[in-house]
C-alpha cells in the first residue's frame, strides 16, 4: 500500500481541520478529559456535553461526513480513507464523531440490512439524527457473548425482549440500542442470537447509571421487561447476530481515535520542553527523552495498523486479523501512554480536575484510571491475542 496521501486527500484534511477548529468551544480542553484507549471519559457519553455533541454531530451529517465510506447509492463516497481522515481530525481535538451510529450501525446496515431498513435508518444515521449504544454485554457475558441470556421471542409482528445488559456506554444519552439477543435458545450458541434495533423510549426499559473509576457517568445497566420490538428492526437474517457482530468489528476499529494519541504525545512533549526541574527543562533529562521517544515509536506503529486497515476496506478486503491487532495495539498503547504521563508528571500526575495545580486539567490522573478499561472492553487483550495466534499464525487452541 501507499502510505502517503494524495493532494485531494490532503486538501480534504485541511478542510476538515479548518471546520473542526472553528467549532471547538474556547473552554473545551478545560472541561474534557478524554483519554485515548479508554471507554470512560468520552464526552459523547456525558450528560454535561450532550446538547453540544448532538448539535455538532448533526453539523457533521449536514456536510456528509458521517457516511463517507458508504456506497454513493446511500449518500456516501465509497471512501473509508476519507472517513478515517475525518475521525482522525475529530479525535485529535477531542470532538464527538457520531459514535456507534456512524462507526457500527450505519456500515452494518449497508452490508446486511434489508432495503426497507436501509431506506428507514441510513438517512437518519447519515444526518446525525439517530444515536445508538451497544447492547451486547451482560453480567455473565462479556468477551464470551455466546453466553448471553437476554431473549427476543417472536410474537406476531414483534419480538418480546426480556433480560439485562450492563456496561452499556451512553445508553442514558442515546435513543436506540444495537442489541444482540437470543432468538433460538435451543440452537448452538453462535447460531442462536439475532441483532435487533431497540427504541429505548419503549415501555419496559429501565436504565440505571454506573459511575466509573474516573468518577464519570458513561456506563449503565439496562433492564428489559416484556419490551416489544417490531420485527422490521431485525438487522440481517434471523439467528445470524454473531456473524453480523463480527462484521461490525471491522468498521468499529476505525473509530478508535487515532488522532488523540498524537495529541497527547504533542502535549507531553510541550510539557517536557516548558517545565523546569532541577534548573533545566524536563526535555533535557535523558530518561524523559528516552520514554518520549519510545512512546513516539509505538504511536507510529499504531498509526500503521490504523491506516492499513482503512486501506484494506477501500480495496474490498476484510481486515479481520488487522482489526484484532489494531484493537490490541490501541488499548494497550492507551495504558502505556498513561503510565508514561504519570512518570513524567510525577506527583502532579495524581491530581484530578478538582485541583488548580493539576497539569492538563487533571486529564492524566483520570486517563490513568480510565486506561484500565481499554484492554477489557470490546474484546479483551487476551481474546485479541488468541485470535491473532489461532487465525493469523495457525497455532492450535490447546
Amino acid at each position: 500500500m501507499n502510505f502517503d496521501f494524495t493532494d485531494e486527500e490532503k486538501k480534504f484534511r485541511e478542510k476538515v481541520e479548518e471546520f473542526v477548529k472553528s467549532q471547538v468551544p474556547p473552554d473545551w480542553d478545560d472541561k474534557v478529559v478524554y483519554w485515548p484507549g479508554g471507554y470512560g471519559t468520552n464526552p459523547e457519553m456525558e450528560i454535561e456535553f450532550h446538547n453540544f455533541c448532538h448539535d455538532f454531530v448533526k453539523k457533521l451529517g449536514q456536510k456528509g461526513w458521517m457516511s463517507l465510506g458508504w456506497p454513493e447509492k446511500y449518500g456516501g463516497q465509497n471512501s473509508w480513507l476519507k472517513q478515517a481522515i475525518v475521525n482522525d481530525v475529530l479525535s485529535y481535538y477531542r470532538m464527538p464523531s457520531g459514535g456507534i451510529a456512524a462507526c457500527i450501525s450505519g456500515p452494518s446496515i449497508v452490508v446486511v440490512g434489508s432495503e426497507e431498513m436501509k431506506q428507514e435508518w441510513l438517512p437518519k444515521i447519515a444526518l446525525g439524527e439517530a444515536g445508538f449504544w451497544l447492547a451486547y454485554s451482560e453480567p455473565n457475558a462479556g468477551s464470551d457473548l455466546g453466553s448471553i441470556k437476554t431473549t427476543a421471542v417472536e410474537d406476531g409482528d414483534d419480538f418480546i425482549v426480556n433480560g439485562q445488559k450492563i456496561w452499556s456506554s451512553g445508553a442514558h444519552v442515546t435513543r436506540y440500542g444495537w442489541m444482540l439477543a437470543k432468538t433460538d435458545p435451543k440452537a448452538r450458541k453462535h447460531q442462536s442470537a439475532s441483532l435487533i434495533i431497540v427504541d429505548c423510549d419503549s415501555p419496559g426499559i429501565t436504565i440505571r447509571p454506573i459511575i466509573n473509576i474516573a468518577g464519570k457517568h458513561s456506563f449503565n445497566e439496562v433492564y428489559f421487561d416484556d419490551v416489544r420490538v417490531p420485527k422490521k428492526n431485525l438487522v440481517g437474517e434471523l439467528h445470524k447476530g454473531f456473524y453480523n457482530v463480527m462484521l461490525a468489528l471491522q468498521f468499529e476499529r476505525l473509530a478508535v481515535g487515532s488522532g488523540l494519541f498524537r495529541r497527547v504525545l504533542d502535549e507531553l512533549v510541550h510539557y517536557a520542553r516548558t517545565t523546569v526541574s532541577h534548573g533545566q527543562p524536563l526535555a533535557k533529562n535523558p530518561e524523559v527523552r528516552r520514554k518520549l521517544a519510545a512512546i513516539a515509536i509505538e504511536v507510529e506503529v499504531f498509526l500503521g495498523y490504523y491506516w492499513r486497515s482503512v486501506w484494506m476496506l477501500d480495496q474490498g478486503q476484510v481486515p479481520e486479523l488487522e482489526a484484532s491487532g489494531l484493537k490490541l495495539c490501541f488499548t494497550e498503547l492507551g495504558r502505556t501512554m498513561a503510565g508514561l504521563a504519570i512518570d513524567i508528571l510525577g506527583m502532579y500526575g495524581q491530581l484530578d480536575q478538582d485541583s488548580k495545580r493539576a497539569p492538563f486539567n487533571g486529564r492524566v490522573c483520570l486517563g490513568y484510571l480510565d486506561s484500565i478499561s481499554g484492554p477489557i472492553g470490546a474484546g479483551t487483550s487476551e481474546v485479541q491475542r488468541n485470535i491473532i495466534a489461532t487465525r493469523g499464525l495457525g497455532l492450535s487452541r490447546g
